[in-house]
């Protein structure tokens, strides 16, 4: 039936997966609640008015997956398709009926969101975060089960560690993903905020906002600027960056150095622990 959701859905909840040959309802649409844990609050109407004109010809193709709830069904899976249908004017409309607890309630209705092709990173980052708390699943293991790669998964998560402020030129496409990663590497964390608001004053591309960043760094502090950084270590600091997926640094004095691996939470610091063991 699902076959958005499909292999996700599947892998979260392999006793509660959603197949065609369950039974489809025809429930009365005044009967339908929203789903009280639904993450997305905006739908965009000229979308839901197309999809409301292709039900009027062609009907719902998908069923609603549904829970019952006292004298009426709260919604699951598939909120668009509801509120389209209400557009319509349909009386019903088709529905899977299943038990499921409220957290499975959540879960399925942000992993009906990750599916989405057009969330923004901070929303996919906030996803990823929230299925891992409620899951109690750890980035390597959130990855597999949902079929990606442990460095998407964790270079979406490090973007929460950015300012408010900053999530929000992300989300409103002003500032890209990469452009957010990148802000993550000034040693002053406090000049996060301003050099975001530069970046999109003067249009600067990812490239040109690594460069400035390597600048601001080299002036924090500025007896370092002249300092040769050793080829070597560079490679090696460059290898530790790729394995774990965060920022690296390697120092080195005359007789002895440090190596210092950056993380943005218990979650993060839990999967590098993972990584050194």
């Amino acid at each position: 039936m699902a076959k958005g959701l499909g292999k996700g859905i599947n892998a979260l909840f392999p006793d509660e997966s959603l197949n065609e040959s369950e039974k489809i309802n025809q429930i009365n649409i005044d009967q339908l609640r929203t789903n009280p844990y639904q993450p997305r609050k905006i739908f965009d109407k000229p979308a839901l008015e197309e999809l409301s004109d292709s039900i009027k010809e062609h009907g719902i193709l998908q069923p609603v997956v549904v829970r019952k709830a006292g004298n009426h069904f709260e919604l699951v899976v598939g909120e668009r398709r509801f509120r389209a249908a209400k557009m319509a004017k349909l009386k019903e409309v088709p529905a899977i009926v299943k038990e499921l607890t409220d957290q499975q309630m959540m879960e399925l209705a942000i992993l009906e969101n990750l599916q989405r092709e057009d969330l923004t990173p901070i929303e996919e980052a906030e996803a990823y975060q929230k299925l891992m708390e409620a899951l109690n699943l750890t980035q390597e293991q959130l990855a597999f089960r949902l079929g990606k790669s442990r460095p998407h998964i964790a270079n979406h998560v490090r973007l929460l560690a950015l300012p408010k402020e900053v999530r929000k030129l992300i989300s409103d496409k002003k500032l890209t993903m990469g452009h957010g990663r990148t802000l993550l590497g000034l040693r002053s964390k406090k000049m996060i905020p301003e050099t975001a608001e530069k970046v999109v004053k003067e249009n600067l591309n990812v490239r040109q906002l690594e460069n400035l960043v390597q600048r601001l760094n080299e002036d924090v502090p500025r007896e370092t600027i002249e300092k040769k950084k050793d080829l070597f270590l560079e490679e090696k600091q460059s290898e530790l960056r790729d394995r774990f997926g965060t920022k690296v640094q390697i120092k080195k004095n005359k007789n002895k150095g440090k190596i210092e691996i950056e993380f943005f939470s218990e979650e993060d610091l839990e999967r590098i622990l993972e990584l050194l063991n």
